[in-house]
């Protein structure tokens, strides 16, 4: 009973005292800055002296605020990027930062302070109150399932893990696809990019791994795509088993740049909280291109000179900060595997976006639009795949299965021409031959329904017997020419 008085009291203690230095804290006068000219997407203000990347509220007297963040500055000028609608603003409109976060002291809880330098910082909800849910790129509900509840109001601006701090990639990941699990092997903790034009499956693809990965949380990111889809990804392809541990963060393409790439920020925020807790979070990132697009737009706009294609140096700096963010965490606890779509565009590998995603992510699977015009799905392109960690992840039988898979399959493909064409004889080369005999077994292994899961473990076994047959069937015998006599018939 007296153990239970002095536990009580001790909290009360510790709250009097939380009290205490919050009421402590100096509150810095508000500074407001003046709109002095608005010209496309950018916002000109004066008078208004905060770091790049702080947000601050536009306010006209005649609407709600808009939310802005400052993106640049020259001398006495800052530059914004508005996160809503512009319509109605006028010059001399008064711009705010925001104030800094103060949080409500609890009994029994650690309470920080606030702090001067706060202002201006974006904070949104993280935690476990986010699953199931579907927000925008500002912790808002698009579900119409109510408020957000059990999460905690956290700052955006996170810092980098140290690289030495990070566990290696060693454990495979079990993504429930059968051409991914068995010869493009993944490890929990990689960084791994999905290369595709439109329309060849990707989303279908993305589908497939939130349903079947064997992972404790999913984050998806929703970045700059048809707004129909978003729906549609969730009810249709995520489906009620997904969405159950999951978390939807949509920015439609019509949502402003700043909004876009906030988005794509958000998602691997919460991840990163998720992993911070211990857990193996799956991030899927569709697409990482419309991240790179609107960071394009921001930088013209404020008057950075075009590179290569039209993106700024900014745009290349800015993927690698979004990517690095996602692996392994701190000492084994908790993991960020992460696939983000690259789209390239027209089919073009050699696409600026996609040359240095493919640089700073730890593997590519690219999906053929042949293939999907074929009926082949999912029309993922095993010769112009690679995992990069698959060598770590995978043991030696499972290495040389697939490296025989991947010889017979290139060995076909290369003579695929003459093939169709009669052009091939048979027994010229008995590796071609063998291709030949187990081409249709390897392309039923290759495809996969949507509604089909594939463990890591029957993967396995289904390739091994996709290859047994080369033992079982006999190569075929080398065809010759018949030989004609000329002669013979007509003697006498």
């Amino acid at each position: 009973m007296s153990d239970s008085i002095f536990g009580t009291e001790s909290r009360w203690d510790n709250f009097m005292e939380d009290v205490r230095a919050n009421a402590a804290v100096k509150t810095p006068l508000e500074v407001r800055g003046t709109l002095t000219r608005l010209a496309g997407l950018v916002l000109e203000a004066v008078g208004l002296k905060v770091p790049v990347g702080s947000q601050c509220l536009i306010d006209n007297g005649h609407k709600d605020p808009v939310l802005a963040e400052v993106v640049g500055f020259s001398n006495d000028k800052a530059y914004l990027m508005p996160a809503g609608d512009t319509h109605g603003l006028s010059s001399g409109a008064s711009v705010t930062p925001l104030a800094p976060y103060r949080t409500v002291p609890r009994v029994g809880k650690a309470n920080k302070p606030p702090s001067p330098d706060d202002r201006g910082t974006l904070r949104l909800p993280l935690g476990a109150g986010l699953l199931g849910r579907v927000v925008d790129s500002h912790g808002n509900p698009l579900d119409h399932q109510g408020p957000i509840l059990n999460v905690d109001i956290e700052p955006m601006d996170r810092a980098p893990l140290n690289a030495m701090d990070r566990d290696p990639v060693r454990e495979p990941l079990d993504t429930g696809v059968r051409a991914i699990n068995s010869l493009l092997t993944v490890g929990r903790g990689q960084r791994i990019g999905l290369f595709a034009g439109s329309g060849v499956g990707k989303s279908v693809l993305l589908g497939m791994m939130a349903r079947y990965t064997k992972a404790d949380v999913i984050v998806v990111g929703l970045i700059g795509e048809r707004g129909r889809e978003v729906k549609e990804f969730i009810e249709d392809i995520l489906g009620a088993e997904g969405r159950q541990r999951s978390v939807v963060v949509a920015a439609p393409a019509d949502a402003p740049p700043l909004v876009r790439m906030q988005g794509a920020a958000y998602a691997t925020a919460i991840a990163e909280r998720f992993r911070d807790d211990g857990l193996d979070v799956l991030l899927l990132m569709d697409s990482l291109t419309r991240y790179a697009m609107a960071q394009r737009e921001i930088a013209l706009a404020i008057g950075e000179p075009p590179a290569t294609k039209g993106y700024p140096p900014s745009c290349f700096a800015k993927l690698p900060q979004l990517v690095e963010r996602s692996g392994n965490g701190l000492n084994g606890k908790g993991s960020i595997t992460a696939f983000y779509t690259v789209l390239s565009e027209g089919d073009d590998q050699q696409d600026p976006i996609a040359d240095a995603a493919r640089a700073i992510l730890d593997g590519h699977i690219v999906l053929s639009r042949a293939l999907a015009e074929s009926g082949h799905f999912p029309a993922i392109d095993v010769e112009a795949s690679a995992s990069r960690v698959m060598h770590n992840v995978a043991g030696k039988v499972h290495l040389e299965l697939a490296r025989r898979f991947r010889s017979l399959y290139s060995r076909y493909q290369k003579s695929r021409d003459l093939i169709q064409l009669g052009a091939y004889v048979a027994g010229s080369d008995p590796e071609t031959d063998r291709a030949i005999v187990l081409y249709p077994a390897l392309q039923r292994f290759l495809m996969q329904d949507m509604h089909e899961a594939a463990t890591l473990p029957e993967s396995l076994r289904q390739m091994q017997a996709a290859l047994q047959d080369e033992k079982d069937k006999a190569a075929p015998q080398r065809q010759t020419r018949p030989h004609h006599n000329p002669y013979e018939g007509n003697a006498g």
